[in-house]
Parts: C-alpha cells; sequence; structure tokens
C-alpha cells in the first residue's frame, strides 16, 4: 500500500472497565480508516496518583484483549493501552495491544516519575524490547506517552525499520496554568522532534482535558503537521504517505549519513 488511513480517538478512559469497552466498541466500530488508534490506559484510568491499579490488570487475553481483538480484523488494526498482569501481583505493566493486521503488545518501557508523579511505586517497566509490526505495508514501532522523552527509543524502532511510530498517552494535564502551557509545548515540540530526527511519521494520541492535554497529532517525516486536535474529545483522522517517507528521507539522508561511536 502506498497510503494509510489513520484514526485517533481522543477519548477519555474511565474507572470502570466495562464502560470502557463498550466505549472502545462505539468509538471505533463505525470508522473506516486502516488503523484505530486509541490512547494509553484506555481499559481504565489510572485514577488518583498513587491509586492501585493492580486490581485491574488482566491478561493480554483478558475482556479488554478479546474487545480490542472483536474489533480488528484484516482491514482494520486497532491499538490501545491496558495494564497487564505481571510476576509482581502489586505492579503490573503498562501494556499497549495492536490487533487486526498484525498481533504485537509492547511494555512501556519508561515510566512517569517526573513532574511529583512516580509511576514505578504501582507498575513495572517492561524490558528494552522496540517491537516494530507491519500494518498496510508500513513498518509501525510502538511507544507509550513518557517513551516520548527518550529520543534512543525512537531510534532503536527505526533502526528495526519503522517508518512509523505510534505514541499513545495519557500526558498529565499541568497543576497550574503555566506547568500545562509547558506540557503542551512539550508534547508537541517532543513530537515533531520525533519525526524530524527519523524522518518517519508520528502518530500521537492522548486523552482529553480536563485530567489530561488532549491535543493529538500526526506529523510527517520533515516535521510538518499533519493534523492536530483541539483539548476536548474528538477523532483525528490523516493519511500517511509512502511518498512522503521516501521524499524526506531522501531530502534529509540523515539516518544514512549516521555516524556510529566506535567502542
Amino acid at each position: 500500500m502506498d497510503e494509510l488511513d489513520v484514526a485517533l480517538v481522543q477519548a477519555a478512559s474511565s474507572l470502570d472497565p466495562a464502560e470502557n469497552r463498550a466505549a472502545m466498541a462505539a468509538a471505533v466500530d463505525g470508522l473506516d480508516a486502516d488503523l484505530v488508534v486509541l490512547p494509553e490506559a484506555f481499559a481504565r484510568d489510572f485514577g488518583s496518583p498513587g491509586d492501585d491499579v493492580s486490581a485491574f490488570a488482566e491478561p493480554v487475553d483478558g475482556p479488554f484483549g478479546q474487545a480490542l481483538g472483536a474489533l480488528a480484523g484484516p482491514q482494520r488494526t486497532v491499538v490501545a493501552g491496558m495494564f497487564e498482569r505481571s510476576a509482581d501481583p502489586a505492579r503490573p505493566w503498562n501494556t499497549l495491544l495492536l490487533r487486526g493486521a498484525a498481533t504485537a503488545n509492547y511494555r512501556k518501557i519508561h515510566l512517569y516519575d517526573s513532574f511529583g508523579y512516580k509511576e514505578s511505586d504501582r507498575l513495572v517497566a517492561g524490558e528494552w524490547e522496540p517491537v516494530v509490526v507491519d500494518v498496510g505495508g508500513f513498518r509501525v514501532g510502538l511507544m507509550t506517552c513518557y517513551d516520548l522523552r527518550f529520543p534512543e527509543l525512537a531510534r532503536d524502532l527505526v533502526e528495526a525499520g519503522a517508518e512509523v511510530l505510534l505514541v499513545p498517552a495519557a500526558w498529565v494535564h499541568g497543576r497550574t496554568e503555566a506547568e500545562h502551557a509547558t506540557k503542551v509545548t512539550h508534547w508537541r515540540t517532543l513530537v515533531r522532534a520525533r519525526a524530524i530526527e527519523n524522518t518517519a511519521y508520528v502518530v500521537a494520541v492522548g486523552q482529553p482535558e480536563p485530567r489530561y492535554t488532549g491535543r493529538s497529532l500526526v506529523v510527517d517525516p520533515m516535521g510538518e503537521v499533519v493534523a492536530e486536535a483541539g483539548e476536548g474529545p474528538q477523532v483525528l483522522h490523516a493519511t500517511l504517505r509512502r511518498d512522503a517517507i521516501n521524499s524526506a528521507r531522501s531530502a534529509n539522508p540523515a539516518l544514512a549519513n549516521r555516524r556510529h561511536r566506535s567502542r
């Protein structure tokens, strides 16, 4: 395929897993897109800082995984986040599920121990295992939220063949107006930076205000914003084009020009 139609579902998850499964089905069922991306922790919201999320962890083939799989198929791939049971009964993984044209699970590597939060108190970090899958002829790499601040993960995904970086997120709203403005600036700047430095599309979808920042966006391999949402609930559509990737990598062959440090 030379094009990939994507839909970004900027929707809020609640504290009720059954309610979230129903909301996911309602949001995805009527969408005409090759790839549908929902936010991080869509199976069940994080809740208040310090809340125990372990009681809501599931295996990847549990109720949420089954519901996600039922919405996917050979012509539609769906991605969304959940809490997956780990070997530590008190701390699950923060996991993305991808179902449809391919099947993949990605456990968030970088936990949000920042801006006064400490995600590692209630979640386990995944091992460094970059996940890249084929969706409609495009190589797609998976990242989650805080991972966006670590360019080495994006580069490892691209070195593994990724042409598109997916970043489902729950980018927390600032607690003051100034902090919120800073977080929005970081979000947009980092999404564009990961696209520019890797000559790759970045598809970044977050949960909406008031708890999170919203502002889901798609950035092309030259760093231009293709589509961007506001702060509230919204479904954003964009078309990813093979010729845009080829053109960017021809004009700016930074990946080919990169020199590796001798060890």
